[in-house]
């Protein structure tokens, strides 16, 4: 009989509802029917926003604003300045308001200022707008990885976080395919790159309106949800011990998070995994300077997002044969965009086909950042820790941003030395810094091991807002 009762309450508290394996997977399967294509939808549209810089290098942006010298790199760059500048924020104002209400509204923001682009004429406006479009945009990323930790239990990060995430390849793929399609049809009267910047916008406009709609403000208000499955969410996640999406702010989770040593490591990671981002950006011209045409660098940069998504889910399969120790998983796939850039660094030019393909290779991140804020999502708990530890990690997901387009200038296409080289070196000491945050939870977990014998547990109660410090009985994923 498939009615496997299970008790609801970590600390031996047994006067919680049973719920069995039928009701915790239909629940399971509502969420990913509701909650989960909408959190893809959304990062489908910021991704496809922030790569549409890219597609506009090759279809005159360049040209039509007059840029020189580092002016489009800091087109890259300003990007996360403004994103940078929104996370201290956004920490206050996810911990105090409705997750899903405050980061719809946001996509509609971000779908107007992206369609203001396509009005731009100077390098100031278009580095203005920009700079706004990464204020709206700071919110989506760490609020979806809290919204994922509220949803689903830390088995289930990995696989969550990763189907997101692998909107970034897919935003990639189609983004290449109607850039195309734009700069056969487009009419002579409106730029190519325009157009596709009216297109996005509009669509990032109708995407936060549904996301709006369709997310609700809480699991306790889940629509789709009867009663009943609204209690078995809630029993399942205080398996975990987790207390959902609050709305008070802590002064002593605060104070604990900047204490916490892993905490700042999930700053570092944020650096190290975006330092590499500007060859996803500089790609096409990579590409373009290899005395392809407009049309054919898009076609050629398409397979990159496919290549992004086999990483992705290549990564997920080894999280699932290797569910402890997603961390080695890591360091595993840091090789592929590691020997990618290698590639960049040593093929001659003339090797055509070969350095596109390196190119494709070099773009494998989001499967490394997909894997890195599960850990996130899976190793803090807190409603005021979690969002501030995931501010942390885009905090430093801009500085990485910010800083690395500067070592690409426009003028060292095709080779790219300088950032290419900076691509090695962060890749290398990426390994580096998981290794010791390896250690820093494996460490930890043996010692709760051990001292579990001789404490007393601490009775968890659905809504008690404890974090993984003050949770004994928590155990970090390494």
């Amino acid at each position: 009989m498939a009615e496997q009762a299970r008790e609801k309450q970590a600390g031996n508290d047994t006067s919680q509802p049973l719920f069995s394996t039928e009701e915790e997977e239909q629940v399971v399967r509502k969420i990913d029917s509701f909650v989960l294509p909408m959190l893809c939808l959304v990062f489908f549209f910021q991704y496809l926003d922030k790569q549409g810089l890219s597609y506009a290098s090759v279809f005159g942006l360049i040209e039509d604003l007059s840029l020189h010298g580092s002016e489009y790199s800091w087109c890259s760059s300003i990007f996360y300045v403004g994103q940078l500048i929104s996370e201290y924020p956004f920490i206050y104002l996810m911990s105090r308001l409705p997750l899903t209400r405050f980061v719809g509204i946001t996509i509609i923001i971000w779908g107007g200022v992206c369609m203001c682009l396509a009005a731009c004429q100077t390098f100031t406006s278009f580095a203005a707008v920009r700079f706004l479009l990464g204020v709206s945009e700071g919110a989506v990323a760490p609020a979806f990885v809290t919204l994922t930790s509220v949803w689903y239990r830390k088995r289930e990060h990995a696989v969550r976080v990763g189907v997101w995430i692998t909107m970034d390849g897919l935003a990639q793929t189609i983004g290449c395919l109607l850039m195309y399609a734009i700069g056969r049809t487009s009419p002579g009267a409106l730029a190519p790159w325009r157009t596709f910047f009216l297109i996005c916008g509009a669509l990032s406009c109708l995407c936060g309106v549904i996301f709006i709609l369709v997310v609700p403000s809480s699991p306790q208000k889940a629509w789709f949800l009867t009663p009943r499955e609204i209690e078995v969410l809630e029993a399942r996640m205080a398996l975990d011990r987790d207390a959902g999406d609050l709305t008070h702010f802590s002064l002593a989770q605060v104070k604990e998070t900047v204490r916490d040593l892993r905490s700042w490591f999930m700053f570092i990671f944020g650096v190290l995994v975006t330092m590499q981002a500007p060859v996803l950006t500089f790609a096409s011209l990579i590409i373009k300077n290899l005395n392809y045409s407009s049309l054919q660098t898009m076609l050629y940069t398409a397979p990159s997002g496919a290549v992004q998504m086999l990483a992705i889910w290549i990564s997920l399969a080894g999280c699932y044969l290797l569910p402890q120790n997603r961390c080695l998983v890591v360091m595993v796939m840091t090789i592929p965009p590691l020997v990618g850039n290698i590639l960049l660094l040593k093929l001659p030019l003339s090797a055509g086909w070969a350095l596109i393909v390196a190119s494709w290779l070099a773009s494998c991140l989001p499967n490394i950042l997909a894997l890195v804020l599960s850990l996130s999502a899976s190793n803090v708990k807190g409603n005021t820790k979690r969002p501030m530890v995931n501010a942390l990690f885009f905090i430093g997901y801009c500085t990485g941003c910010i800083a690395a387009p500067q070592l690409w200038k426009s003028d060292a296409a095709p080779r790219f030395f300088e950032g290419i080289v900076t691509d090695i070196v962060t890749w290398c000491l990426l390994i580096v810094a998981l290794g010791v945050y390896w250690y820093l939870c494996r460490s930890e977990n043996r010692r709760r091991d051990e001292m579990r014998a001789h404490s007393s547990q601490i009775t968890f109660h659905p809504g008690d807002d404890l974090t993984d410090i003050q949770d004994v009985q928590f155990r970090y994923n390494h």
